[in-house]
């Protein structure tokens, strides 16, 4: 038995009493209370409902990679090679790197419920609860070499904010991986982030592993303790079908893929510059330990941003090497 299993009878919302839960996953009552127990560490909120049994206080869409496939259009399914969908793993881009190391991982999709070792860009922790957010990680195999990818996380983000705002939405980025979308409080909170791992030449084939972790509801315990402002989809767009969202996202990943190499981001920059947050605004840029005050423009066909430092001098910056924090 997994939690994924129990997660699956669960997501109903209604109440199943422990005897009845035990049964339909082969283990006693007490086992059933343990793995209630350990729902509640992975951010899911299961309720006691005197003499009845359990109930989650929200009812959860688990993933279903046979829903995902068949939502997808022809030239979706024809570029995709595999679709994982796991329960739990420590990342599904190290899951999707082993792949390459295996001589597979080319238009192969992983998502997962939950990510154990989940990182954002420069190693930041991305804590993900249990079938509350959209976690997915493409691969795919360029001929160009590294260089042909300059902007690739930007024309990511603007592939995802194009399917979001089909849902509704209104989302907005900031560079150099970031999708942000306003929180309940009236913030500018971060709603996604995008993570492009490549390995392979400078100048022959390489292998790309892109990262996305949407927060699709979050516990407001968990808020608390992600010590920054953050966003959720459920905030604007309710009755979301989570397994649709997930085929259009792969659905716009794989097409924005077979053509980046030959487009580049320029085909991107100027759709990433109208959704850009923080243009014309000053802003703080941090390069390793020291920082500066500037003001942002807009992004370059590299992806690059320009900036206007406190000095009157333009700057360019590029990706990988700075962080850039709107002061608002």
């Amino acid at each position: 038995m997994t939690i994924g299993n129990l997660m699956r009878l669960l997501s109903d919302g209604e109440v199943h009493s422990g005897e009845q839960l035990g049964e339909a996953l082969g283990i006693s009552r007490a086992a059933i209370w343990k793995q209630l127990k350990k729902l509640e560490a992975f951010g899911v909120e299961v309720r006691a409902v005197k003499g009845r049994g359990y109930q989650l206080a929200q009812s959860l869409t688990p993933l279903d990679g046979a829903r995902i496939v068949s939502r997808l259009p022809a030239d979706a399914r024809r570029r995709l090679a595999r679709l994982f969908v796991e329960d739990t793993l420590p990342s599904s881009n190290e899951y999707l790197r082993r792949r390459f190391s295996q001589g597979a991982g080319h238009g192969e999709v992983c998502l997962v419920e939950q990510q154990t070792a989940g990182r954002g860009r420069r190693g930041r922790v991305w804590l993900t609860p249990w079938g509350q957010s959209l976690m997915l990680s493409v691969g795919w195999r360029f001929d160009g070499g590294v260089a042909t990818l300059e902007g690739l996380s930007l024309a990511v983000g603007v592939a995802v904010s194009q399917v979001l705002e089909r849902y509704g939405a209104r989302p907005q980025l900031k560079w150099p991986n970031d999708i942000l979308l306003y929180a309940p409080d009236g913030s500018l909170a971060k709603l996604a982030g995008i993570l492009v791992e490549v390995t392979g030449d400078a100048a022959g084939p390489c292998d790309a592993v892109i990262g996305i972790g949407l927060n699709l509801a979050l516990p407001d315990p968990l808020r608390e303790t992600i010590g920054q402002p953050a966003a959720v989809l459920a905030d604007t767009c309710p009755d979301l079908d989570r397994n649709a969202l997930a085929a259009d996202v792969v659905d716009a990943l794989l097409a924005l893929l077979a053509e980046f190499e030959a487009r580049g981001f320029a085909a991107w920059q100027a759709e990433w510059n109208r959704r850009h947050a923080y243009a014309g605004y000053p802003v703080s840029v941090s390069v390793g330990h020291t920082s500066r005050h500037a003001v942002a423009g807009d992004v370059d066909a590299a992806g690059n941003l320009w900036i206007k430092e406190e000095g009157g001098g333009e700057r360019r910056l590029a990706g990988g090497e700075i962080s850039v924090r709107g002061r608002l």
